[in-house]
Parts: C-alpha cells; sequence; structure tokens
C-alpha cells in the first residue's frame, strides 16, 4: 500500500540522501521530465537555476531542518529540459541529528500561477525574501547588502513585474489572484 501510495500521490515526492535523488514517484518524474527511473543517483543540484542557488538554499535549509526538522519554501528549479518554473518545495528529514542524511520532500510545480519572468540570481534572492515578509532592512541583512541596494533590486522587481507597489509585487511573485 505505502509504495503505491508513494508512487501515484497527485505531488511530486522524492527522497534524498546526502542530497541525492534515491528514489521519486511519478508526479515528481512528471514535473521535472522524465521518467521515474532517470531520476535515480542524481544529484539535486542538478535541478537548481544555479550551483549559487544550491549551496545557498542549502545552508539556509539545513540551518532550519537542525531547529525543526523540516524546511519549506517557493522557489525557481530547473527541469531536466533546462526550463526554469517556480515550485513549492517542503521537507522533512528522517534523520534529525544529521538533517540532509536521509529525508522526504515534496515539490508542487506552481509554473501555471507565476510565470517566470528572467531575474539575476540576486533578484530571485530579493524576490524570495520580499515573498517571506521581509523590510528590506532585514533582507539587507541577510544578504550582506545595503537596505538602499535592496531597495534598487525592489524597484528593479516593481518594474520587471508591471507592478505598482510593493504587494502587488508579492501578489505577482505569490502567484495570488489580484
Amino acid at each position: 500500500m505505502s509504495d503505491t501510495a508513494f508512487e501515484y500521490a497527485p505531488i511530486g515526492l522524492c527522497m534524498l540522501e546526502n542530497r541525492i535523488i534515491s528514489g521519486c514517484n511519478r508526479e515528481f518524474a512528471k514535473i521535472f521530465g522524465g521518467q521515474m527511473s532517470d531520476f535515480q543517483g542524481v544529484p539535486f543540484a542538478h535541478f537548481y537555476p544555479s550551483m549559487e542557488d544550491y549551496e545557498r538554499i542549502g545552508a539556509r535549509g539545513l540551518a532550519q531542518m537542525r531547529k525543526t526538522g523540516t524546511y519549506a519554501d517557493e522557489r525557481v528549479m530547473r527541469r531536466r529540459s533546462g526550463e526554469l518554473f517556480w515550485c513549492r518545495v517542503r521537507g522533512q528529514s528522517l534523520t534529525p541529528e544529521d538533517p540532509f542524511r536521509k529525508g522526504i520532500w515534496s515539490l508542487s510545480d506552481l509554473s501555471e500561477d507565476r510565470p517566470i519572468v528572467q531575474l539575476s540570481q540576486r533578484e530571485r534572492e530579493v524576490a524570495i525574501l520580499t515573498c517571506r515578509g521581509m523590510t528590506s532592512k532585514e533582507i539587507g541583512l541577510e544578504l550582506e547588502l545595503s537596505y538602499r541596494t535592496v531597495e534598487l533590486y525592489r524597484a528593479r522587481l516593481l518594474e520587471k513585474f508591471q507592478a505598482r507597489k510593493l504587494a502587488e509585487l508579492v501578489a505577482k511573485l505569490s502567484g495570488m489572484p489580484l
């Protein structure tokens, strides 16, 4: 029963061992563009837009998982084809003493609700932290930037997403109806 539930779950699921895929279900394979067997033994780093994203999000996730055993965010991911898309990611460590040793992760494709706009690495970081409700000063501390620099990135985001104010930008970034 549990193997069938895992394989046919209507959400992408994968088992990671030290951030390498040890198994996935049909929906995960569909989201990332392949067959279930295509992902066995593949480093999860292959599905991030950049190695910097992989390392930065991994460090943030590890810190959170050490505290709670879980992690969740919404981020841009990369399909096997190279196409970028927004994805909701949630993880649960099965080894709390070593959070990345073994865990189960769920992934949801948000691309229908949230189209990709070409963003720089830094714009993506500012966009993600803005959606978390962080102020420019808080984002600046997190990214080691001045709050004025963060404000410049937010102004670029407003322009790229054709938003008039921050609340509208957050709604567009979050895929919420306006």
